[in-house]
């Protein structure tokens, strides 16, 4: 999620603008090193003209902001009613909403990857996901662990036997494959896993509730805080748009909502949801960043388009995958089951 600054760019600017690196090294030696993703991805018309018109796309559409917020909205109040409603009904409904997601999540990393020529196999990825979400709400962390390692090992094995097309042998390419293949597997399948172990307790969906307000505090926040105050960049060479007024209001949503849903839902001391909201700015803003750093090295502005004014399914589960592990592993600390 855009957390640290949405707001903060100029209209048509996407985390992967403007490239830095020579043409040639990204594979496509006619493509214009300057030549923004957004640009590309949206005209692939010539660089001044495709620019021009993506920006006054931007302008009529987002103005200021970058995102088209009436579809944002009405998007984020179905995917709350979604989570809200699977969570305090069926657990099991909810671990399959969430495997959904990232599935679809996992699929546009895949799609992404595959248009450098990297290949990544769905099947086995999307196999231990399942394996490590499901193994993790009915077993516990050893199996979550047990279902990620053999996934790595299938992965492996899967692209060892398979060759890709155009290729003489099986292990052409095969390094730059099985690598990108173990990092969709960690980020978001395994990492995904953890929802499972965050929902068994008693109080599981009040436990999920907090982690997914928490972290989605930290895009609204940060996302006001860089429209109204956003001047002083962030990480200029990933994302353009982040600032650090951005972070700030990203902060100060999260240990507000923090505070308030620990004490309230889980009886917590207001310092403990506080010290939690502080722990996930922090990795949400890494977590999207991470994202952001893939997509400008894929030279795209987004994973995916299934969510109007939001970009992929993996443009929104960025922060929230990353921020799984500390309230899961805060919460333990905190709340006695």
């Amino acid at each position: 999620m855009e957390s640290a600054a949405d707001g903060s760019r100029t209209p048509g600017a996407a985390d992967g603008d403007k490239a830095t690196r020579p043409a040639g090294d990204s594979g496509d030696a006619t493509r214009p090193a300057d030549l923004s993703a957004d640009a590309r991805a949206e005209t692939g018309r010539p660089h001044g003209e495709a620019g021009q018109a993506a920006g006054e796309t931007a302008g009529r559409v987002t103005g200021r902001s970058g995102r088209d917020l009436p579809a944002a909205i009405a998007v984020g109040l179905v995917l709350a009613a979604l989570v809200i409603g699977s969570l305090y009904t069926i657990k099991a409904l909810f671990l399959l909403v969430a495997g959904v997601a990232v599935g679809i999540g996992v699929i546009e990393l895949v799609r992404a990857f595959a248009t450098r020529g990297i290949q990544v196999p769905l099947v086995p990825v999307l196999t231990g996901l399942a394996a490590m979400v499901a193994g993790a709400y009915w077993g516990g962390p050893a199996y979550l662990v047990g279902a990620y390692a053999v996934t790595i090992f299938a992965l492996l094995a899967w692209r060892m036997i398979r060759k890709n097309a155009g290729t003489e042998h099986a292990s052409d390419g095969y390094v730059r494959d099985a690598s990108a293949s173990v990092l969709i597997a960690a980020y978001p399948a395994f990492l995904a896993g953890f929802v499972g172990l965050l929902l068994e307790p008693p109080d599981g969906a009040h436990r999920v509730v907090v982690f997914v307000a928490v972290t989605v505090a930290s895009d609204i926040g940060g996302y006001a805080a860089g429209v109204l105050f956003g001047r002083h960049k962030m990480a200029p060479e990933i994302s353009p748009k982040k600032t650090w007024e951005g972070f700030a209001g990203s902060a100060l949503a999260c240990v507000l909502v923090g505070a308030w849903l620990v004490s309230w839902l889980l009886s917590g001391a207001i310092w403990q949801g506080a010290l939690l909201g502080a722990v996930v700015v922090v990795f949400a803003t890494a977590g999207d960043l991470v994202e952001s750093v893939i997509k400008r090295d894929l030279q795209l502005k987004d994973l995916g388009r299934l969510l109007p004014g939001h970009g992929g399914m993996m443009d929104r589960l960025d922060s929230l995958v990353v921020t799984l592990i500390p309230v899961w592993v805060l919460l333990e600390l905190f709340i006695q089951r």
